[in-house]
Formats: structure tokens, C-alpha cells, sequence
């Protein structure tokens, strides 16, 4: 008689398919790894019990490195950065992913030297399984750190002048186009824009939406009054742009915060809003529904982009390849247009 084929060994996926929970928490398990709840614990081993499963040696010594942390870091100004609405919102969206994952996020922020270098230890002594990096600028040391740690990190925004293999990022170029063709079917022929910095990438892409629909309507854009994403910044920058261009009848702010702050100095100036100038914004925070009048703004879906992210990040640090992500926007049409 023949003998009877060897029975296929059980995989890893498999396990985790069996125990209802992903791949990394299945290894962590295995590997009696922390940051995993009793119920998946159990779940998982009686996975192992029913398949038979035999963990490969090599496989196990690479997932005993696990820490089951994944970390956040932004390069602000800062830690009140923390404190503003769109990075909230971020964190949200970052933890709940994190936590499908059994994965505890840690907050790094990396303004200063001191800053920077307890990044480049955490990515150098692998302090985590992976890192999401944000709010980056033109030449930032982290973005070639990044490019040189031996972990899965994953970009919430690209760099200026860079090109990271992983990365979530939202459509502002298309955005802030929609945003400014808005002004212009409004009547609106003298459209200025409040850019953010231009170190960032955010800063450039919105201006260049900005500056894309004003050519294609065959006017001539305003040179960019540069803000730092900030209400105050917001206030002078309009304050500027009102003393040297005071035909102005539409602005394009490139957030919320800084639409806030035109709103304030339009204001005190003595001018109508919409009827003389009329302003969007852009991330459609809390800030623009209060605002007098409400901002008309550009909803980008902020917990979504840190909810792709940590998914993203999870991906990678279970050995799949994804691939980057551009979320889509959308205008939300207000009093102040």
C-alpha cells in the first residue's frame, strides 16, 4: 500500500484566522509576548491545541523583538501640538487601529535636538515595532533617519522633496483647488491665499491648488502670505495682506485655525464677510462651526488618515507590502462664502 501523504504543517495565519485576531497578536502569544488580553491569549492557544500547530524556530526568534508599542512622532513646535484639534483627532483614529492590533501607541515629539536624538534612539535600538512620522519640514534629519532604521515606518504626509516607499496622505492639491474654484464661482476675481509654512509639504501642495485655479481661470495669483497653521498667524497674515492688497475679495486659508484668524482681522477692519471678502478654510475642525461667520471649509477626514496609518503600520510590521494611500476631500459650504 502506499504510504500515506505527510500531513501539511498549520501556518501562522492560520492560527490567528482560527483564534479571530491578527497576526501579531497570534505571534506575541506564542512568544508569551505582553499587551495581550487574556481572551485572545486563550483564544489563540486553544487555535494552536486544534491545528497542531509547531512554531518555526527562526519565525520565533525574530518575533521574541516585538515590544507591542508603535509610535507617533511629530516633529512640532511644541508638546501644546499635541493639544491641537487636528493631531487629536489623529491620535483618535492611530489608537483605535492600534488597539485591534493589541498594540499600545506611544507619543513622541521630536521639535528640539534632545528631541530628535531620543528618536533616533528609539529607531535605532528598535524602542518599538514600528513608527508613524508627521508635520516633517524641508530637510528634517528624521526623514533620513527613517530611510535608515531597520524598522516599518509609514509617513502621514510626505516630506518636502521626498518620496517615502509608505506613507498616508490626504488630496490637498485637489482640495485647495476645489476650495478656490468655489471663490471664483462666487464672482470673486481678487482670491488671495494664507498658505501654511512653506518647509512643509501641506504648506506647498495648498498653495499650488490655490495657485493651479486661479491660472486656469486666467487670473493672476497673489504671492502666498505665509502662516504657520496657527489662529494668530492667521489674524497677521491678513492683517499683511490686507495693508498691501486691500482689493482683496476672497482668501483661501490653508487651515481652519488661520480661516479663524483672517475672519477676527476682517472684522476688526470693518469688513463684510461675505459680502466684501469672502474665506475658506480647510480641515473642517470644530474652529470653523463656531467661527462668526461659520467657515466654508475642506473636509479632509483627519481620524481616517491616522486610522490608515496605524493599519498601514500593522501591515508592515506583519510582513505584507502595502501600498501608500491619498484620502480624498470634500468642500463643506458655510456663511463665509
Amino acid at each position: 500500500m502506499a504510504e500515506d501523504a505527510p500531513r501539511r504543517q498549520s501556518t501562522l495565519d492560520e492560527v490567528a484566522e482560527r483564534a479571530g485576531v491578527s497576526r501579531s497578536v497570534a505571534s506575541r502569544v506564542l512568544n508569551n509576548a505582553p499587551h495581550v488580553s487574556r481572551a485572545k491569549r486563550e483564544a489563540v492557544e486553544r487555535a494552536v491545541r486544534q491545528l497542531g500547530y509547531v512554531p518555526n524556530p527562526t519565525a520565533r526568534a525574530l518575533a521574541t523583538r516585538q515590544t507591542g508599542v508603535a509610535a507617533l512622532v511629530v516633529a512640532g513646535e511644541e508638546p501644546s501640538i499635541f493639544a491641537d484639534p487636528f493631531f487629536a483627532r489623529v491620535i483618535v483614529g492611530a489608537s483605535a487601529a492600534l488597539e485591534e492590533a493589541d498594540l499600545h501607541l506611544m507619543l513622541c515629539l521630536a521639535a528640539s535636538d534632545r528631541g530628535r536624538k531620543r528618536v533616533e534612539s528609539l529607531l535605532r535600538s528598535k524602542g518599538a515595532d514600528g513608527v508613524m512620522l508627521m508635520a516633517l519640514r524641508e530637510d528634517d534629519p528624521l526623514a533620513r533617519m527613517a530611510e535608515e532604521a531597520d524598522m516599518p515606518v509609514v509617513f502621514g504626509g510626505r516630506p518636502v522633496g521626498s518620496a517615502p516607499r509608505w506613507y498616508v496622505d490626504v488630496d490637498n492639491v485637489g482640495g485647495a483647488r476645489e476650495a478656490t474654484e468655489h471663490l471664483l464661482s462666487r464672482g470673486r476675481t481678487r482670491v488671495a491665499a494664507i498658505c501654511g509654512r512653506l518647509d512643509t509639504e501641506v504648506g506647498h501642495a495648498r498653495y499650488r491648488g490655490y495657485r493651479d485655479a486661479v491660472l486656469a481661470a486666467g487670473l493672476d495669483p497673489y504671492p502666498p502670505q505665509e502662516g504657520d497653521f496657527t489662529e494668530p498667524s492667521g489674524a497677521a497674515a491678513m492683517a499683511a495682506m490686507l495693508a498691501e492688497h486691500p482689493e482683496v475679495d476672497g482668501v483661501f486659508a490653508a487651515n481652519d485655525n488661520m480661516g479663524a484668524g483672517a475672519l477676527r482681522t476682517l472684522r476688526a477692519a470693518g469688513r463684510l464677510v461675505p459680502d466684501d471678502v469672502a474665506v475658506v478654510g480647510f480641515d473642517d475642525l470644530a474652529v470653523a462651526q463656531v467661527a462668526d461667520p461659520p467657515l466654508t471649509t475642506v473636509h479632509q477626514p483627519i481620524r481616517a488618515l491616522g486610522r490608515e496609518m496605524a493599519r498601514m503600520l500593522v501591515a508592515l510590521i506583519n510582513g505584507q507590502e502595502p501600498t501608500p494611500l491619498i484620502l480624498p476631500t470634500r468642500l463643506i459650504t458655510r456663511s463665509s462664502s
